[in-house]
C-alpha cells in the first residue's frame, strides 16, 4: 500500500518527507554527466579469460535478510507461513537468512511457556488466505510507522517468545536458508560489558528444540552512540564476542556453530577505528568479518545518482578499506557484506524497490566477487523500508528477478573478462563460471553479465575462439521505455513481462539463443546475462 492510502498518518509524516524532498535540491551539489540521445551503437571489445579460475565464492553468496523489525509485533511473523513468500524464498536458495538489523539491539526474549508445542511441518506451516490479506493490509500501515521511527532515530524496547523463534526458525527451514540470527548487544552491565543472559535463555530455549543456526552479536556497533548513548570500542566488542564464542562451545548443539561478526557500518572517519581493535581480540571467535554497506542516504539521494558511475565507484574503494584491515590484523579471515542495498535509512521512496535499484544491486554482486568478498547479504526480503525484495503483498519487485537470475546461472567461480575501446565507465561487465547446477548447459559454459547506464546500446565483440558458441541472452529490462521507466516496478525479460503464475508458482525464465558469430547488444539503461554455452572452459 501507498502512503496515500492513510491520509492521516500521511499528514503526520509529511514534515519528515518534505526535509527530504528539500535536501535534495540543498545538499546534492555533485551533477551527472548528460547522456546522449544518440540511438547508434557503441562498439566494444571483450577479453575473457577462461584458462583459470581468479576467485571462487561461497555457494550461497547471495544471500538474504528478514529485517528484525517483522517481529516489532508478534503477529506479523505468521506472513512467513505464505505460501507465496515460501515459493518465492525456495528460488532463491542455497542461501544464508539473516535475521537482525537496527531493531535486534531493542529486542529481548521472554519465556511464556513450559511446555513444547508441536513442532512446524513444512506441510502445515501455512497461512490461511483470508488472514494472510488481513495480515498484509495492516503490515503496510505497520511499516510505515517503522520508517518513520528509522527517521527519528528513536526505538523502543520489543519483546519475543517461544512462538515467534518457531515461526522464524520454520521459515528458514522450510524454504531451505541456513539461519542467522542476529543476537541483542545493547543489553549491558553497568561496567558496559555485554549482559549474555537473555542469549543463553534463547539459545537454550533452541537448543532444546534442536534448531540449527548460526549467530551475530550486534547491528552496526559504531552507531550504538547515536541510537542508544552507548559507545563500544573495538576491545570491548571483542571480549563480548569471545565470552559468546565460550558460551557456544559449552553448548552441544551449537558447539561447531558459526559466529559472524562485527557487522559494522561502511567504514568512514571515525568509524574505521573499531574494526581493528576488534579483529585483534577477537579473530579467534568469528568465522568471517562482517560489514556493512549502502551508496547513499535513503532520504535525501535521486534518480542521477542511482545510475552514476561515480556512486557505483565508491564500493570499490570501501572494500579495499575493509580487506586491507582484515588482511593487516586478520590474514586468510573470510570477508562479508553482512547487510547492503542502495540506500541507507530504509531505502530511497519510489527508488529502491523499482527497476533502477538493478543497477546499484548488479553491479555490488559484480564487483564483490571479483574483489574477493564470501558473502554478499541484501537488506532485506521483507521487512520495514523501501529496499525489499518483495512488496507488501509480497509481490516479487525487479530486484527480486534479478537474484533469481543470478542464482540460476551464475556459478561461484569468477574468471577475468577486460573491456576495451570503451569511452567513459557505464559499462560494466563481469564474467563467471555458469552455475553447474543448472542442468540446460554443458561443463564449461560461462556466464557474461552486465550492466549499460548510457541511454545507448553497446554493441559487445567476443574473442574470435569464441565465435562458434551458441549465446543465450537473458536481458532485463524496464517495463516503460526511456528515463521514465527506470522507476516502475515492473520489468521484462526479453520482451516479456515477469510475473508470478500463481501464488506457489514461477514463470520459466526463458533465455534467447543468438546465432553463433552475432554480436551481443546490450541496449540502453538495461542488464543482462548471457550464456556462453561452447565457452568449452576447462575450469568450469
Amino acid at each position: 500500500m501507498r502512503l496515500c492510502e492513510f491520509p492521516g498518518l500521511r499528514s503526520f509524516i509529511a514534515p519528515f518527507l518534505l526535509c527530504a524532498a528539500v535536501s535534495v535540491h540543498t545538499l546534492q551539489a555533485r551533477t551527472v554527466p548528460a547522456v546522449t540521445e544518440d540511438d547508434g551503437f557503441e562498439s566494444v571489445n571483450l577479453e575473457l579469460d577462461v584458462t583459470r579460475v581468479d576467485r571462487r565464492v561461497d555457494e550461497r553468496f547471495l544471500s538474504v535478510a528478514i529485517d528484525a523489525s517483522l517481529m516489532s509485533e508478534p503477529k506479523f511473523m505468521s506472513l512467513l507461513g505464505s505460501p507465496k513468500l515460501r515459493t518465492l524464498s525456495r528460488a532463491l536458495t542455497p542461501a544464508f537468512l539473516r535475521f537482525g538489523g537496527t531493531k535486534q539491539d531493542f529486542m529481548k526474549f521472554i519465556r511464556q511457556r513450559e511446555y513444547f508445542t508441536a513442532r512446524h511441518s513444512c506441510d502445515r506451516f501455512e497461512l490461511l488466505p483470508l488472514l494472510e490479506e488481513k495480515l498484509k493490509q495492516e503490515w503496510a500501515l505497520q511499516a510505515l510507522k517503522l520508517n518513520l521511527q528509522e527517521i527519528l532515530g528513536k526505538f523502543d524496547e520489543e519483546y519475543f517468545s517461544e512462538d515467534e523463534v518457531d515461526l522464524l526458525y520454520a521459515f528458514a527451514n522450510c524454504s531451505g536458508f541456513d539461519l542467522i540470527f542476529g543476537l541483542n548487544a545493547l543489553l549491558r552491565t553497568p561496567d558496559n560489558v555485554w549482559d549474555s543472559r537473555n542469549a543463553e535463555l534463547l539459545m537454550n530455549y533452541c537448543e532444546s528444540r534442536h534448531y540449527i543456526m548460526s549467530w551475530e552479536l550486534g547491528n552496526e556497533p559504531n552507531s550504538y552512540e547515536k541510537k542508544a548513548g552507548i559507545t563500544v570500542d573495538g576491545y570491548q566488542l571483542g571480549q563480548d564476542f569471545l565470552n559468546l564464542h565460550k558460551i557456544l562451545k559449552k553448548s552441544k548443539t551449537y558447539s561447531s556453530s558459526k559466529l559472524y561478526g562485527p557487522d559494522i557500518s561502511q567504514p568512514r572517519d571515525h568509524r574505521k577505528y573499531l574494526l581493528p581493535g576488534f579483529l585483534k581480540t577477537a579473530n579467534s571467535a568469528i568465522d568471517a568479518c562482517t560489514w556493512h554497506h549502502y551508496y547513499v542516504n535513503g532520504r535525501d539521494t535521486s534518480l542521477e545518482e542511482f545510475i552514476d558511475p561515480e556512486v557505483l565507484d565508491s564500493l570499490a574503494v570501501k572494500i579495499n578499506v575493509v580487506l586491507e584491515t582484515v588482511r593487516s590484523v586478520s590474514p586468510g579471515k573470510r570477508v562479508w557484506l553482512g547487510e547492503t542495498s542502495s540506500a541507507y535509512g530504509g531505502g530511497a521512496m519510489d527508488l529502491s524497490d523499482t527497476f533502477v535499484a538493478g543497477f546499484m544491486w548488479l553491479d555490488k554482486l559484480g564487483l564483490s566477487a571479483k574483489m574477493g568478498l564470501d558473502v554478499v547479504i541484501r537488506q532485506v526480503l521483507m521487512g520495514s523500508g523501501t529496499y525489499h525484495l518483495v512488496d507488501d503483498n509480497l509481490d516479487p519487485l525487479p530486484d527480486y528477478w534479478l537474484s533469481l537470475l543470478y542464482k540460476r546461472l551464475v556459478g561461484p567461480e569468477v574468471l577475468k573478462v577486460a573491456v576495451s575501446n570503451l569511452r567513459g565507465n557505464h559499462l560494466r561487465v563481469y564474467l563467471h563460471c555458469t552455475n553447474r547446477k543448472c542442468p540446460s548447459y554443458r561443463q564449461g559454459a560461462v556466464t557474461l553479465f552486465g550492466l549499460n547506464l548510457s541511454k545507448r546500446q553497446a554493441k559487445l565483440t567476443l574473442p574470435a575462439h569464441f565465435s562458434n558458441s551458441t549465446i543465450e541472452a537473458f536481458v532485463l529490462q524496464s517495463s516503460e521505455p526511456g528515463m521514465e521507466g527506470l522507476n516502475s516496478r515492473a520489468v521484462t525479460l526479453n520482451g516479456v513481462l515477469l510475473k508470478m503464475v500463481d501464488e506457489r508458482t514461477l514463470p520459466s525464465l526463458k533465455g534467447r539463443d543468438l546465432p553463433p558469430g552475432e554480436h551481443i547488444t546490450l541496449p540502453g539503461l538495461s542488464f543482462a546475462f548471457y550464456i556462453l554455452k561452447q565457452a568449452h572452459a576447462a575450469v568450469c
